[in-house]
């Protein structure tokens, strides 16, 4: 699949200093993994994670929202808007990345190759159509959505959360709390996609007007 998906990559136009591509998808769809895979081997290809846009624990408990952590509205969406932006432009950026095992941003751990001619920004919410979200719309040069069902993301989520050390009740809790309500708001409320993937397999164009894209 990747070499198929990485050709169609490649093929894609853009007018800015480099090609976009969005790589969205509900948690534990396995956004990250695939862009993983894309960019591996390949110095002209690097990832960026929406993930280092996480507001911090600190500031999620004073507003109330800690146990909504990863919800659209616990991210700095506007700055993450601001990066993309400067993606496309500018030569000399450095991003935050997230450390997921002291659950953590770290600013500037993160800095945009000279060779890179392709940027994969993976995240959740890339073509959320909800305010500041939807303004990332315009600026893909192509966008790649994985669609996994919402019974096949529980059980990849209680398993990620047993993975960390979670109880099953305590990792039940979680899950049906928080992750599988952001999966669902991604999987209602995204905007269209270029290229829909399930279970890693490209599915179909989004635009039926255009060629299909063969399955891989």
């Amino acid at each position: 699949m990747n070499t198929e998906l990485l050709a169609k990559i490649e093929a894609t136009s853009f007018s800015g200093k480099r090609r976009l591509v969005a790589l969205v998808g509900a948690p534990a769809s396995g956004k990250s993994t695939l862009a993983t895979a894309l960019a591996e081997g390949n110095d002209t290809i690097q990832v960026v994670p929406m993930d280092g846009f996480h507001l911090s624990n600190e500031i999620l408990s004073e507003r109330g929202l800690l146990g909504r952590k990863g919800a659209p509205n616990t991210f700095d969406s506007a700055g993450f808007v601001h990066l993309v932006k400067r993606l496309k432009t500018e030569d000399d950026v450095v991003f935050p990345l997230f450390d997921r095992t002291r659950d953590l941003s770290i600013a500037g751990a993160g800095v945009l190759r000279p060779e890179t001619t392709t940027i994969i920004v993976e995240g959740n919410y890339l073509i959320l159509d909800q305010p500041h979200w939807r303004d990332l719309a315009p600026l893909w040069d192509l966008s790649v959505q994985i669609d996994v069902p919402l019974d096949v993301l529980r059980q990849r989520l209680l398993q990620r959360w047993a993975d960390h050390g979670c109880e099953p009740a305590k990792a039940a809790e979680k899950t049906d709390s928080n992750d599988l309500p952001n999966a669902t708001l991604v999987l209602e409320n995204s905007l269209p996609c270029d290229v829909v993937l399930s279970d890693n397999q490209i599915l179909r164009a989004s635009q039926p007007a255009q060629p299909p894209i063969s399955k891989v």
